[in-house]
């Protein structure tokens, strides 16, 4: 396997990097970057919830929008790998597929507007058989609430997202995520829409299933988006321990994303790493090499979004 010839992880490859920098890149504090953030949001958006606080719809729109732009900058000022820094062409890809996943997305958390989509979830949660009602009213019973909603979505998360990495005919849904060939904080959406419809629906059926209640669905929808956005950022995070046994974090899941297949084929859950680790397909490796599936090469939109309909053959080619 070939290895990058840039600045990995402070440490030049190829070429100088200045003490200054690879100290700032090395700096332990990296370690509490991902848990204030996620944790921290979850905390405001429990707060303001609970509070029924006059700007709610404002500070959820808020929430939408900041996380990328504020790494996207982050990314330029404290950057991993100099090699996986996004080209003009490459972020305006990302950016069709950010678009795309909030067309899906938005209706179906959101109540600013009814669509098919929006009214078959609500319905799902009306008809519930478990009769059960997740609709705390406090902090601690959001933030309870919200845990058990992602260990319960993760696990069927865990589950679905392995199959596609153990059948062919599965994989051929989740492989537009991976024929990416650097990580960045844009790319998490990069997801056919096949797979939406199978392995990105286990967080709003467990949501539906448990009648989790709007403050519920907000915050888990806050860290569904800061996790995502902060697992797939080419910044210098590192893991925190103690928190990275239940929560995944950034270098776990860029061991998910490399091209070698040992690394590549664990670390599934990308919200919650606790099913990894009960299942023995965990990966601590804090360091990867080359990125992307196949030849690891970049594939054009409209090679993504057919990828699900090419004969084995073809698809194994690529």
């Amino acid at each position: 396997m070939n290895e990058p010839t840039n600045q990995v992880n402070g440490t030049s490859i190829a070429g100088s990097t200045s003490d200054e920098s690879a100290s700032q890149l090395d700096s332990p504090l990296w370690a509490y970057v991902q848990p204030v953030l996620v944790i921290g949001s979850l905390i405001l958006v429990a707060f303001m919830v609970s509070s029924d606080w006059v700007y709610s719809e404002l500070f959820a729109a808020i929430m939408l929008i900041i996380p990328i732009p504020l790494c996207i900058v982050a990314e330029r000022v404290w950057t991993k790998r100099t090699d996986w820094l996004l080209e003009p062409k490459e972020m305006a890809e990302d950016a069709f597929w950010l678009a795309f996943a909030g067309f899906l997305w938005v209706p179906l958390y959101s109540d600013f507007y009814e669509t098919p989509i929006s009214a078959g979830f609500k319905a799902l949660r009306d008809l519930a058989p478990l009769q059960i009602s997740l609709e705390p009213s406090t902090i601690p019973g959001i933030l309870g609430s919200a845990f058990l909603i992602l260990l319960v979505s993760s696990f069927v998360y865990y589950w679905l997202h392995r199959i596609q990495h153990e059948s062919l005919f599965w994989w051929r849904m989740h492989a537009t995520h991976h024929h990416i060939t650097k990580m960045g904080c844009m790319r998490g959406d990069r997801t056919h829409p096949l797979e939406y419809m199978t392995l990105m629906l286990g967080t709003p059926v467990a949501l539906a299933l448990l009648g989790a209640s709007d403050s519920v669905m907000a915050v888990v929808g806050a860290f569904g988006i800061w996790n995502g956005v902060l697992n797939h950022s080419n910044l210098p995070i590192k893991t925190l321990p103690i928190y990275d046994l239940i929560f995944a974090t950034a270098p776990q899941h860029h061991a998910h994303h490399a091209f070698e297949r040992r690394q590549a084929d664990s670390n599934y859950g990308c919200m919650i790493i606790l099913w990894d680790r009960v299942f023995g397909t965990y990966c601590g490796d804090a360091e990867v090499g080359k990125i992307g599936a196949g030849k690891a090469v970049p594939l054009s939109i409209k090679n993504q979004l057919a990828l699900s309909f090419y004969s084995d053959e073809r698809l194994k080619s690529l």
